[in-house]
This record gives structure tokens, C-alpha cells and sequence, in this order.
């Protein structure tokens, strides 16, 4: 199924990786260096000297090239034309840029896709993907992969060990235009893992539980690519969680193949990243299988997409989303330790649902943020606006004439000159406050639970992204750095003393004793209604609600009920009512404080949520779900209080962060917000009294 042509020699990169997660590929002095994306193959050569020397005028100190750029590189099979792109490098480091370079794998050449039109995907309805767009070859179909090895080979060979390229990025954004791939070819390779993974029948019909609608299979062969169209009555959710995870997989070796071969020609000083996007639309895409090919990843975010979170308030569209952001980089960052931002808007953009202009002065915070969440770089897309293409009316650094610099542009300018002027403040003598660390969470992340409660909400309102958002969002107010955390990854209470865990629906014992030890040790654990509400499998299990956790919470899960839409119960913690709608458990304890209480329903007066302590550490569980988040956020507040950690009090779309010894805090409300700025601080840039868009950065002295 898998080309292993590099497997040797990716268990000698994987293990040293491992030895080396922390290599020096940006040293901590130069803060964040910020660059800007340039498409030489777009503009007329006589313009590669006046744009590439303007980038370099304005600030910025890398570029980006290559990766849609395949048919340039390869215009005829086997004939290379890298003559362009050589120019392209030396003009760049003639203005003292850094280039990142890229590998064009989403973009495959037409020559290609007309020679093998199998490596195409098809969409859910049966449609095969045409050639003229970009993210419609199967990743990791073996003749794909052949003319991958080739031009990634010849990329490698060329500037592997050219000073002028700083690191490398593979693909972009990967993943299937179509989510999925339904072709013939990949189902063939969906009972192949299948058969890997099960190694009998017989075990894949347990698994799967096939006996349940006459689904019983007698061998691979028979089974089918899992398609809600194509079952009316709904795809067997086991048979679509594996298919899930095997596309998952698929997208990963595809990665993997080519940082290996990249691996066989670069230098040590060079890195290799690839930039996620969008987790939330995204779902087989898992940075996590990844973490020992990459030496970190990175992320892409464009805050006025339309599709995210947005906040409240008038100017929420022209501010953006601070959360996704946020979310974004803390989990990139928490593949291999660091991250650093590759794209990030410069004003309006496109493809959104609509696409407002930017408030003045927003662009200029979401650059501080990415700085304030600790990027190692920020580059932006685009510098030049470009004149024909998809993404015509996508703001780039420069207006469409070559030369104006865009509003958008004017504020990365500024941004620069701030940024790059703490370099002379950075000392490596300053340590994380201990106030900051003391608030620092653990945020315990599987992939399979977002997927297998997406496949079945039970209720439909049950949204697992807004349940996990409603968790991370109020970790910001107290002002909580957050690190995404693995089963496989050491609990260790010192660097994390609280851990949240919510809805984590797939679980085993191994899991909980995890758990256990993590509580018995000091650790404040934090779980959320239909955690361990199934197996591994995806099976219930045979006995009590949610049985391996009963003990940890202290408390029997009784069962649960959710409320029609505009119908909402009430829950009362600590003499405050808060409402709630989608689900709540009824909650029995035996050995747990009760904290809130249901307040009407025929369970009125039952547990809502409950508190034990176990060792040196506490469990709490919270049954319900609420209506804006509120009751969350108090019974998070009240437990870190309890526990000593030194929390803030923020409202929500507000953010304060510390970096090497910089404080910053950004506002992406539509109001006035004073900002927790000490009275003796040293304001550097912006003001306490933060407006919509507004930032302020300080040291304590």
C-alpha cells in the first residue's frame, strides 16, 4: 500500500528528530522575523528586481516560493526547467532575503494529470476532480508518488545545501479538496489497511459490528468506502471512523514520503514544515501524525474567512477571530514545541462568504498576537495583489499597480519596525513569571473524539468544535497558556497543573489510570459530559454510563437528557442561575462535592456538576452543557482560585500573552477594554486602555 522506498532511513531521521526536538533553527534573539510570499512565475521577469527589492525595503526579511509552481518546474515530463527559480533565489538574497522553498505537490502539472488521469479523486457523488484547480490528486496514490519522488529529488539535489534557503515547506495546507477521496483506487487502498489493521475478518466484523443490519463481510474485498450518499439510512459509523482514520493516515504518509526524500539532500540548517489550515473543516487532517517528520509545524489563519468564530459586537467582522487564532497556534505549536505563522492576511481577501475590509489598525494586532502566542516568523500572503488568477481581489502587501502599498501593507510595515525594536530589549536572563505559569493547561487532544461525536451528535445542536471552543475560549480569560497534549505524552503536573479534557468520548482503563496518577500526583483534572461515553472501538460499554470514569469523578452518571430547541433548563452554582439546552448528565455522586444543582425537570435538585479531590489533586466533571459558556467559566475560575494558580479576569476575544519577557494583550471586542497593565509597567507600544483592534505591549519592571 505504502512506498517505503526511504523506511530505513526515516527511522534513523524519526529517532534523531526526537533527539532534537529543540534545534536552534531560530534563534530566540530575533523575536519573529516576518516575510511575505512572492510568485516570481506570476509577473514579468523585469519586475523580479524591483518587487523582490521593495519586499526587502519594507522589512521583511524572507520570502516564500514554489509550491504551486510544478509545471514550471517540470513543463514536459522529465524535463526540469529550474533556470526561473534559480534567478528568483539570487535576487532575493541579493536584498538579503531568506527563502523558504516549497515542494508543488497540490498543484500537479497537466501533462501529468492527463497521462494518469487515476491519481484524480472523486468526490462523494462519484465526480472525478478535473485538472485546473489545485488539492485533487490522491496524496498517496504509488503512481503519484512516483512523480513526486522525481521533482522532490531534483528540488532537494538543487538547493538542499544552499545557504540562501532557510527551511522548506511541503505541499500547502494539505489535504483532499473533496475532504475525501471515494475512487476506486483508494478503496482498494482502504481494504488494504483495513486488512493490516484487522489482519482477519473476523475481527473487523466485531469491531465494525456487522451483525447489527445483516452488514456481515466475508472477506475485504467487499467492503466499501463508507458514503452517506450512497446509504440512506446512515453508514455504518464504526466502518466511517476507520475511514476517517485511514484518509488521515493516507495524508500523513504523503507528507512523511517526501520528508524523507528531502531529508536524503538538505542541509542540517535547513527545516522542514508544513502549513495546516482551518482544523475545524478540515477533519482528516491531523497534525499529530506528523510530529516525528517535521521538525515543527507550522499554521496558516485568515481571520475575516467567515466561516470561523466570529465574537459578538458591531465590528466582529472587521476584527476577526482572536480564538481561532489562538487555538490554531497553541495547537501547531504543540506538535514539536514552536511554531511560526505562514500565511496571514494583509487586509481583504476573497473567498469568504463576504469579505469586509479590515478595521484600521486590526491587521497590525493580529501580527502582535502571532507574536505574543511566541511564532518563531510570520509571513504574509501575498505581497503583490495578483491580476488574474482565483485570487484576484485577495489584498496583497502591494496594490494591484506594483508599487502602492496597501493599507494593509503600511500596518505589517509598522508592525515590523516595533517588533524588530524589542530585539534590542531581548535578553535570554528572563524567566517565565511564575504568575503565568502557574495558570499553565493541559489540553488533552484526540482527533478520533471530534470525529466519532461529529459522525453521531446524538442531538444535533451537539457541536463538538463549539463544545471544545467553549473549554479553550474561557482557558484565554484567565489568561492560560495552553499546550494540546497526546495519550502517549507524559501528564507531568509541574509543567501543567491543570489539564481539561472535554467530551473525550473514546477512552480505555490505561487512559483513566493515566488520569489517576496525574490527580494523585497534584494534577487538577477538568472532563466534560460524554467522556468516556465509549471505547476505543466506538462500542458502548456493557454496564453503567460512561463506567471507567465513575470512580475518578467520584459520581455515577445517571443518565442524560437534552431539550428542544428555545426550550432551556436551568442550573444554580453557587447561588447563580445559568441556562442550558443541548445535554446534561444527571449526575449521582458517591465520594464528589456537589457544585451545581439541576433547578427545574423532574431531576430538579439532582447534580449538575461535581468536585472530589483524589491525592493531591482534584476531579472535576461537568455534566452540562450551557447556553453561552458562562457557567463554564465560572466553575473553571473557582477551581484554579481553589488551586492557587494567579488567574486573570478577561472577557472573552480579549488575550494576554507573555514572551521572552514581553507582555501583550490585544482586543478583538467592540468595546473599550482596560488591559491587566501593572500601574509601574513599561508600556513599549499602544496604550492600557485598549480599543477595538487595539494592542499593548509591556515589560513588567
Amino acid at each position: 500500500m505504502i512506498i517505503m522506498k526511504y523506511f530505513l532511513f526515516f527511522l534513523l531521521v524519526s529517532f534523531s528528530k526526537m533527539l532534537n526536538a529543540q534545534s536552534p533553527f531560530f534563534p530566540e534573539e530575533d523575536l519573529m522575523p516576518i516575510g511575505a510570499y512572492y510568485y516570481p512565475e506570476h509577473w514579468p521577469e523585469m519586475q523580479w528586481e524591483r518587487d523582490l527589492k521593495r519586499v526587502a525595503e519594507l522589512g521583511f526579511e524572507f520570502t516564500h516560493f514554489g509550491e504551486f509552481a510544478w509545471a514550471m518546474m517540470e513543463p514536459e515530463e522529465g524535463k526540469y526547467s529550474f533556470d526561473w527559480l534559480d534567478k528568483a533565489v539570487k535576487i532575493a538574497a541579493d536584498n538579503g532575503l531568506k527563502v523558504i522553498m516549497c515542494t508543488p505537490t497540490p498543484t500537479p502539472p497537466v501533462w501529468l494529470t492527463q497521462k494518469h488521469p487515476e491519481i484524480l479523486t472523486e468526490n462523494a457523488t462519484g465526480i472525478t476532480q478535473q485538472h485546473g484547480s489545485r488539492l485533487h490528486v490522491s496524496y498517496n496514490h504509488p503512481t503519484y508518488l512516483y512523480y513526486v519522488d522525481k521533482i522532490v529529488t531534483e528540488l532537494g539535489k538543487r538547493y538542499g545545501n544552499d545557504e540562501r534557503v532557510w527551511g522548506w515547506q511541503l505541499d500547502n495546507e494539505p489535504h483532499y479538496g473533496t475532504l475525501y477521496d471515494y475512487s476506486p483506487a483508494q478503496e482498494k487502498e482502504f481494504q488494504i489497511w483495513l486488512r493490516e489493521k484487522y489482519s482477519s475478518i473476523e475481527n473487523l466484523n466485531n469491531s465494525w459490528g456487522t451483525a447489527f443490519w445483516s452488514q456481515v463481510y466475508n472477506n475485504f474485498l467487499q467492503i466499501q468506502i463508507p458514503n452517506a450518499n450512497e446509504a440512506p439510512q446512515g453508514a455504518n459509523p464504526h466502518a466511517l471512523l476507520d475511514f476517517q482514520r485511514f484518509t488521515a493516515d493516507q495524508l500523513a504518509e504523503a507528507l512523511r514520503f517526501q520528508a524523507n526524500i528531502l531529508e536524503q539532500h538538505i542541509s542540517e540548517k535547513q527545516w522542514i514544515t508544513t502549513n495546516y489550515a482551518y482544523y475545524k473543516f478540515l477533519p482528516p487532517v491531523d497534525l499529530f501524525r506528523n510530529q516525528n517528520d517535521l521538525d515543527f509545524a507550522s499554521h496558516t489563519m485568515y481571520l475575516l474567512s467567515t466561516v470561523l468564530n466570529y465574537p459578538s459586537g458591531d465590528l466582529a467582522h472587521r476584527l476577526g477571530s482572536g480564538l481561532e487564532l489562538s487555538f490554531s497556534n497553541e495547537m501547531a505549536a504543540s506538535v514539536n514545541g514552536y511554531t511560526g505563522i505562514m500565511e496571514l492576511q494583509p487586509g481583504q481577501i476573497n473567498w469568504g462568504k463576504y469579505n469586509s475590509q479590515p478595521l484600521p489598525g486590526a491587521v497590525k494586532m493580529w501580527i502582535w498576537h502571532s507574536f505574543a502566542l511566541g511564532d518563531k516568523f510570520a509571513c504574509t500572503y501575498r505581497f503583490r495583489q495578483p491580476l488574474f488568477g482565483s485570487e484576484q481581489f485577495h489584498k496583497g502587501i502591494i496594490e494591484p499597480d506594483g508599487i502602492t502599498v496597501s493599507p494593509g501593507g503600511q500596518e505589517y510595515v509598522q508592525a515590523i519596525e516595533e517588533i524588530y525594536s524589542l530585539r534590542k530589549r531581548y535578553t535570554s536572563k528572563v524567566k517565565v513569571p511564575d504568575d503565568y505559569s502557574s495558570r499553565a493547561t493541559a489540553f488533552l487532544w484526540k482527533q478520533e473524539n471530534l470525529l466519532d461525536i461529529e459522525n453521531y451528535r446524538h442531538n444535533e445542536k451537539f457541536d463538538p468544535w463549539q463544545h471544545f471552543y467553549t473549554y479553550y475560549d474561557k482557558l484565554k480569560t484567565m489568561g492560560a497558556p495552553v499546550t494540546f497534549l497526546q495519550e502517549k505524552d507524559e501528564f507531568d503536573v509541574n509543567k501543567y497543573p491543570f489539564m481539561v479534557a472535554p467530551a473525550y468520548q473514546l477512552l480505555d482503563e490505561k487512559l483513566v489510570n493515566k488520569w489517576n496518577n496525574y490527580v494523585s500526583n497534584g494534577g487538577h483534572l477538568v472532563l466534560t459530559t460524554r467522556t468516556g461515553l465509549k471505547d476505543t472501538l466506538g462500542h458502548l460499554w456493557e454496564g453503567s454510563l460512561q463506567r471507567p470514569i465513575v470512580d475518578l469523578i467520584g459520581a455515577e452518571i445517571a443518565y442524560y437528557d437534552h431539550l428542544p430547541p428555545g426550550k432551556n433548563g436551568r442550573i444554580d452554582f453557587d447561588g447563580e442561575n445559568y441556562e442550558w439546552n443541548v445535554w446534561g448528565d444527571i449526575l449521582e455522586p458517591s465520594a464528589a462535592e456537589v457544585w451545581a444543582t439541576y433547578q427545574d425537570q423532574f431531576y430538579q435538585g439532582k447534580p449538575a456538576v461535581v468536585h472530589r479531590k483524589l491525592g493531591k489533586g482534584t476531579v472535576t466533571y461537568l455534566g452540562v452543557w450551557s447556553n453561552d459558556g458562562e457557567l463554564e467559566r465560572q466553575v473553571l475560575r473557582k477551581l484554579y482560585q481553589q488551586a492557587g494558580a494567579k488567574i486573570l479576569n478577561l472577557p472573552s476575544y480579549v488575550f494576554t500573552e507573555w514572551r521572552n519577557g514581553f507582555w501583550v494583550s490585544v482586543n478583538y471586542t467592540s468595546e473599550n477594554v482596560k488591559a491587566p497593565v501593572p500601574e509601574d509597567a513599561n508600556i513599549l507600544f499602544g496604550e492600557a486602555e485598549l480599543a477595538p483592534g487595539g494592542y499593548v505591549v509591556w515589560e513588567n519592571n
